[in-house]
């Protein structure tokens, strides 16, 4: 696996080429996010992962995100930054980030969420090597709504919810894939991000509203909030 470390702390990032090297993995280093966003430019295929640093000198992250999607929509992106505010945090998910570490953090925890970032990427991308699913088959199918793994489209009332991101076609799948069942923020980092819960809710919330954004644009919402617990899938109010 080849890694694009976009960090200006030059300590953070000698600290975690260590832990890189001890995964065998190689690492390409930026300090700042002119000179990270051309690396990038230069090789997308090459990466296979971009851990990004919101606080960079020369181009501030958040345009390296935004850039960053306009070239490649399926590259595992993770934001590292001291910054704690639930509004940055949202807003750097909803450009595109897969997963959010805040500073100090521990190498293991963010070696852990690299792996499992790859291990889902991979997972898409074995998904869309088999040639498109024929007419009616579709993995999840109600009253109202058709999913189709292979293909990766979805559908509501026959309208496509066009524009799914990796994750919140993963999110899509797992909820309406048991309809009605009512999962945690906990149970769905588990299941769609495949690593253990570290803490942050807001990553799951952040796909959330986004994923609704984008089925509100062909029909009624079918992503239900369940107060003080998670999220659901139910179309069954839905009229015929």
């Amino acid at each position: 696996m080849k890694i694009l470390m976009i960090e200006d702390n030059e300590s953070v990032a000698q600290m975690m080429d260590m832990f890189f090297k001890k995964e065998q993995w190689e690492v390409a280093n930026a300090y700042d996010g002119e000179s990270g966003l051309a690396m990038f430019k230069a090789a997308p295929e090459s990466f296979d992962i971009i851990t990004l640093d919101l606080n960079l000198p020369k181009m501030d992250g958040m345009e390296v995100a935004q850039e960053i999607r306009k070239l490649s929509k399926t590259v595992p992106l993770i934001m590292l930054t001291a910054r704690d505010s639930e509004s940055d945090q949202v807003l750097g998910l909803e450009l595109g980030a897969d997963d959010y570490v805040t500073k100090p953090f521990s190498p293991i925890t963010l070696v852990a969420r690299i792996k499992a970032l790859h291990r889902r990427a991979e997972t898409v991308e074995q998904a869309a090597e088999p040639t498109a699913a024929p007419a009616g088959d579709f993995d999840v199918v109600t009253d109202h709504f058709k999913l189709s793994t292979k293909t990766r489209e979805a559908y509501l009332d026959g309208e496509e919810i066009a524009g799914l991101t990796p994750k919140e076609f993963d999110l899509l799948h797992t909820l309406a894939g048991n309809p009605k069942q009512v999962f945690s923020r906990e149970q769905l980092l588990q299941l769609v991000w495949d690593y253990e819960y570290y803490g942050d809710e807001r990553t799951v919330d952040a796909h959330i509203k986004k994923l609704r954004q984008k089925i509100e644009k062909v029909g009624p919402q079918i992503i239900q909030t369940v107060w003080g617990v998670g999220y659901k899938f139910d179309d069954s109010g839905l009229n015929q």
